[in-house]
């Protein structure tokens, strides 16, 4: 096969791996859930779906370059153990993320205002922000890790092209299927919707990071 060949098989197949894989619901339900619970605008949920992959991305694509300088085995374990975590950490964090949402209900429902004991993490937002990025960090694609072995014969220019490619096809569906799931769920409307948002997030991120655990998704 002509160099010219593999690049556009290898292109083609890194395009196909980063777009079916992040359409496992770990890679868009947990972002989607807590933008409506938080009543974050189009704007933000899609910037922090942009973060989120490319932390994603930027972790998958760094295993991929180390499994290259230090044999592909130990780093194809490695990302391994980090997607079998993953599951774990939603689980942890959708738990954590419902119980502060029902305190911060209850203590709104009691006291007919918000208690601001309840927001000592300063911002609520921005810390589910950053803990959403964390998650997505710890979850590589180990996919990908084949597909820049194959591309070792090309010019750094070709394979740097490939990872591009790569990285735009998972962020750009995770961006879009955020969007859609926030769209449709800003449908939905109530003011028990309001009041226990945060909870019903943490419950769906929580069977999200079952699903993950379970059937290795």
């Amino acid at each position: 096969m002509s160099t010219t060949s593999l690049f556009a098989t290898l292109t083609m197949a890194a395009i196909t791996v980063g777009s079916l894989h992040s359409l496992a619901p770990d890679h868009w339900v947990p972002i989607a859930a807590v933008a409506r619970a938080r009543s974050w605008s189009r704007g933000r949920t899609a910037r922090v779906a942009l973060l989120c992959g490319l932390g994603h991305v930027t972790i998958s694509v760094l295993l991929g370059l180390l499994a290259l300088m230090f044999g592909a085995h130990l780093f194809e374990s490695l990302g391994e153990k980090m997607e079998s975590v993953a599951g774990l950490l939603l689980i942890g964090f959708g738990v954590a993320y419902a119980v502060w949402g029902f305190r911060h209900s209850v203590a709104h429902r009691l006291h007919g205002h918000h208690h601001h004991h309840y927001d000592h993490v300063h911002d609520a937002s921005r810390a589910s922000t950053w803990s959403l990025f964390l998650i997505y960090c710890a979850d590589p694609c180990v996919a990908v890790i084949p597909i820049l072995f194959a591309a070792a014969p090309l010019s750094s220019i070709e394979a740097a092209s490939i990872v591009v490619a790569y990285e735009a096809a998972t962020i750009g569906t995770m961006v879009a299927l955020v969007a859609v799931a926030h769209s449709g769920a800003r449908l939905f409307k109530g003011k028990w919707l309001e009041r226990y948002g945060d909870s019903a997030a943490g419950a769906l991120i929580v069977a999200t990071g079952v699903m993950v655990a379970v059937l290795g998704w």
